[in-house]
């Protein structure tokens, strides 16, 4: 079998590429090789490991068509648990939000979701979902799901979320599932598969959900392949439903090369973070074109780290990625600031981090807001 991870860690290399015909005769090999991984056993549409064939993700990528959006976290809203409880869910905000986003010709959304609501609210929190999928709906905008996660800080739990740390970069977020019950998969993952299978469910024919992102940066803060049975597992819960909807788990580092391998194995669209600048990630682009599937960038846009819309968002169009950046509005959880970034007197950093508009909806950059429209054919 083709090992991925090894194409992938290979990027650095590309780095030095800087003529055209080195790239083309690299994608070409790459490309011989990508096709001959994991071949339907017949015109089913599936492949033998369940994932879409590249035909049937194709018909779905013409369908569908390019996207451009965000990763959307209510400005009112610490972390992923606080967005979504029954008692701080903020559907003014996010259909205030959401209507700037599609001001900016914004066709789809990234959203983190929480296990820790479902496991408190079961059937309120499928609710509040449908009532998120309508807010967006009316505006224009599909829906990205995401189930689990690994950044940021490791324990949660349902109720009151803390105040943000003045100054530090979603100095609140939370991992899910919370690192204090991942010692016990035998008791932790059947509660996970009724709520994978419960959301999914619900929504597995609904059009306003555009596909499923299972994990997001599995192996993040040190787990690396200790997260590979929960990847492996949200795979399989969300195939047992059969959803209309894609199914992915973004690339995100080359340190984890089993984890790496099983997302590009299984996922039905290709999906990646990549917060470089544009040659960097142009090179990525270039790269994974050889897998032949639908692809989305569904994080980009670090303006110290050199990822810009004027420079990434122009290229992924052309090269037909979707683009999904990170951040719209800025709010509690000061994704302004960047990762290590620290502002303890609370000032706006003179340059921001993530996200786009204030919460009074004027603009970090004016000129970035013609260019985003422009790009999305709002101008």
């Amino acid at each position: 079998m083709l090992n991925y991870s090894y194409i992938y860690t290979q990027s650095s290399i590309f780095q030095a590429m800087k003529t055209a015909i080195r790239t083309i005769l690299l994608l070409s090999v790459l490309t011989l090789f990508a096709g001959c991984s994991n071949r339907p056993s017949a015109d089913t549409g599936f492949e033998p490991n369940g994932r879409w064939t590249k035909e049937k993700a194709k018909e779905w990528s013409e369908r569908t068509g390019w996207r451009s959006g965000c990763n959307y976290v209510t400005s009112t809203a610490v972390n992923q648990i606080e967005m979504w409880m029954k008692d701080t869910y903020d559907p003014q905000t996010i259909d205030k939000e959401l209507g700037w986003a599609r001001e900016l010709g914004f066709t789809a959304i990234r959203v983190y979701l929480h296990s820790a609501v479902w496991t408190t609210e079961k059937e309120g929190f499928l609710d509040t979902i449908d009532n998120f999928l309508s807010i967006a709906d009316s505006h224009g905008i599909k829906t990205i799901f995401i189930f689990f996660d690994d950044c940021w800080n490791p324990d949660s739990e349902y109720g009151p979320q803390p105040e943000p740390k003045v100054g530090v970069h979603n100095s609140q977020w939370v991992r899910d599932p919370s690192d204090n019950l991942r010692d016990d998969p035998d008791a932790l993952f059947p509660v996970l598969k009724e709520y994978v299978q419960a959301v999914i469910g619900k929504f597995k024919d609904d059009d306003r959900v555009l596909w499923w992102d299972l994990y997001n940066e599995p192996g993040n803060s040190e787990y690396y392949t200790k997260s590979l049975p929960l990847l492996k597992a949200v795979f399989a819960w969300a195939r047992e439903m059969a959803p209309s909807q894609p199914l992915s788990s973004g690339v995100w580092h080359s340190r984890c090369p089993e984890v790496n391998n099983f997302q590009i194995e299984n996922s039905d669209i290709f999906s990646y973070h990549n917060y470089r600048e544009k040659d960097y990630n142009l090179d990525h682009v270039l790269l994974y074109k050889a897998f032949m599937r639908p692809m989305y960038c569904t994080e980009y846009m670090a303006r110290t780290e050199g990822s810009l819309f004027q420079t990434i968002l122009p290229m992924l169009k052309e090269h037909n990625v979707s683009a999904i950046n990170f951040g719209l509005v800025s709010g509690k959880i000061n994704t302004i600031y960047g990762w290590s970034d620290v502002h303890p007197d609370g000032e706006e950093p003179d340059v921001w981090f993530h996200d786009i508009l204030r919460p009074d909806k004027t603009p970090f950059d004016p000129e970035e807001i013609e260019l985003i429209k422009k790009i999305n054919g709002k101008q």
